[in-house]
């Protein structure tokens, strides 16, 4: 999935979280105190990394001691020191880190709690349609639904869905996101959409893809798969069963790409779970339980070059070994 121009670095983060936990205890040195400072003073990236886990700690346990008295002083000398434009640069660094996968803990985007549908953090759910059609939602996902006289249409807002198409020859069957529409032609099929990227994968009948900006479109069929962005198609593939085995609490990975991997196991866990860059692209085979995360880590753990680290029981990693 292609990554935004502005990301927070994954050794930011890290640093960061080891910080966290350092001024967790008390009484904190002052020299301790005065490493951290300069620390954060050094870079940008490390202002906006400390605020990502100082956001993610205060979802699990109040913060203490010095923990809550660095998180003052760094939003007091935001409030001194800070352009405008640094501080919108930290939001949309934030904002787009949790889209490629840094899975800080979270509940439904603010876009989803206005949603006709929406799941939190490990949670999915079946729904039948108004017209017969059935609609799994996975984990952290929002759709709105637009049935009328002339269409019946789906929008996507965040998320996967997996779509099993009831018959009506008199009203087409539309899921849109911000990249662009599909039309399902007789079909099951699920779709995923993160970031500037949507995944398909048609596992019955066919789907035309039309992308938003360039309007190239597409027929995929049945066992095939594409991604597509607001302005192009990528080359396909055969249709993965990642795109449906997560209805029965399960990933079923073919040469997944570890960081996609990873991206879907942080749906189905609360806290942060990163990754190393260097880890990112290890191929992954073997069928992972979204049930039990912890489990699905170790897993990864015994098959592939890397170890898990835990900072926090809400801060969690896979780093190469």
């Amino acid at each position: 999935m292609t990554q935004p121009a502005q990301t927070l670095r994954h050794e930011s983060l890290q640093q960061a979280a080891h910080w966290y936990v350092q001024l967790q205890d008390e009484p904190v040195a002052p020299q301790l105190r005065q490493q951290w400072q300069h620390w954060l003073d050094q870079h940008g990236d490390h202002q906006a990394a400390w605020l990502y886990v100082q956001r993610v700690g205060q979802r699990f346990a109040p913060l203490q001691g010095e923990g809550a008295a660095a998180g003052r002083v760094l939003r007091e000398q935001q409030a001194r020191s800070f352009s405008r434009r640094s501080g919108l640069k930290s939001l949309l660094v934030l904002g787009a880190s949790a889209l490629v996968g840094w899975q800080a803990w979270r509940g439904a985007p603010l876009s989803g709690w206005t949603a006709d549908l929406a799941t939190g953090i490990g949670e999915t759910r079946q729904t039948r349609l108004a017209d017969g059609s059935q609609l799994w939602l996975g984990a952290q996902s929002a759709i709105d639904l637009d049935f009328s006289a002339l269409a019946r249409v789906l929008h996507l807002r965040f998320g996967e869905i997996l779509v099993e198409t009831a018959q009506d020859p008199r009203r087409p069957f539309f899921v849109d996101t911000a990249q662009g529409r599909m039309q399902a032609l007789g079909t099951r099929f699920a779709v995923c959409q993160q970031g500037d990227s949507t995944r398909l994968n048609v596992y019955a009948g066919a789907v035309e893809v039309c992308t938003a900006l360039s309007g190239e479109r597409r027929i995929v069929q049945a066992g095939q798969q594409v991604d597509f962005n607001a302005r192009a198609i990528t080359a396909g593939g055969p249709a993965q069963s990642a795109g449906q085995s997560w209805i029965d609490r399960r990933l079923n990975a073919e040469a997944m790409p570890l960081a996609q991997l990873l991206q879907t196991l942080g749906r189905y866990r609360h806290g942060h779970l990163g990754w190393h860059p260097s880890v990112a692209g290890l191929s992954v085979m073997g069928a992972f339980p979204l049930d039990d995360t912890d489990r699905a880590l170790a897993l990864l753990q015994a098959a592939l070059p890397v170890r898990v680290q835990r900072l926090t029981p809400w801060w969690v990693s896979v780093e190469p070994v």
